[in-house]
Parts: structure tokens; C-alpha cells; sequence
């Protein structure tokens, strides 16, 4: 049994504190679930504001919101907790 789901089993629960558009998108956050008994996930500010600065996952979510007249922090919600597939 691995050292996790032992955890797990022992009432403990393991969390992220990375949650990336790329982690929900490739399935990596489903398999964190599935094989290591992952069971939550935070984040924080500087996490948001490096994923969008440094990657492009989220551009596509920004362009759309820009279009839709979105701005602030309507803008950084819906765009960053948008997910391209239904999951957990």
C-alpha cells in the first residue's frame, strides 16, 4: 500500500497548493486523486499571478472574458477557475 493512501486510511488529507490550469487540464489533478489519494487543493494570490504571467494557459479564458466587457476581479475569477472539461 503506498505511504499516501495509508494516510489517507489513517484519516489524514493530503492537499496541493499548486492548482494550474494545465494540472486540471492533462489529467495530472485526476490521476493526484485516483493513485495518490489526493483529497483537496489551495492556492493563493502569487500562484495566480505567476501561472498567468508565466504560461499561456490561461490567455484564451482572458481574451474571451475581455471580449464579454469583463474586467478586475470578475475578470481573474471567472477566468481562472474556468475549466475546459467537467471533472471532481
Amino acid at each position: 500500500m503506498k505511504a499516501t493512501q495509508t494516510l489517507h486510511d489513517l484519516g489524514q488529507s493530503l492537499w496541493l497548493d499548486n492548482i494550474t490550469r494545465d494540472l486540471l487540464n492533462i489529467g495530472t489533478l485526476e490521476r493526484y486523486i485516483d493513485e495518490l489519494s489526493v483529497t483537496g487543493l489551495t492556492s493563493n494570490p502569487t500562484i495566480f499571478d505567476h501561472a498567468i504571467k508565466n504560461s499561456a494557459a490561461y490567455d484564451n479564458a482572458i481574451r474571451e472574458d475581455l471580449a464579454k466587457g469583463r474586467t478586475g476581479e470578475v475578470l481573474l475569477f471567472d477566468s481562472s477557475a474556468r475549466r475546459s472539461r467537467p471533472g471532481r
